[in-house]
């Protein structure tokens, strides 16, 4: 039977789950909520390879992430950040929606599920 590991656990979730060599996210967003789309998804993708490397994964093993944008309208803006961020033939799964986000000044969330 395997473990569940938790890391910064708070009363309502986990910053990171890793079960099975499979490292699960919380939804990840800027905390400069004045940046742009671009400065906040930079920030994210900032955040994003700080978690994992606490548990011995990167963006290369990126399975899958969902992307939510407050406006479809910043997707491209969005995507100028990824592009630059993601690794080229190591992309994941991937789906972008549009959602009214926890704080209206969020432009971005992303939540990340990648191998150990």
């Amino acid at each position: 039977m395997s473990s569940i590991q938790r890391y910064h656990v708070g009363p309502r979730l986990s910053e990171i789950v890793v079960h099975n060599n499979t490292v699960y996210l919380a939804g990840q967003v800027a905390e400069s909520l004045e940046k742009t789309t671009k400065g906040q998804a930079d920030e994210v993708l900032a955040s994003i390879d700080h978690l994992l490397s606490e548990v011995g994964s990167d963006k290369q093993k990126l399975l899958s992430v969902t992307i939510y944008l407050a406006d479809m309208a910043d997707y491209d803006a969005m995507n100028e950040a990824w592009s630059a961020w993601v690794h080229p033939g190591q992309t994941p799964a991937r789906a972008t929606v549009e959602a009214r986000l926890a704080d209206p000044r969020y432009k971005v969330e992303m939540s990340v599920i990648a191998a150990l």
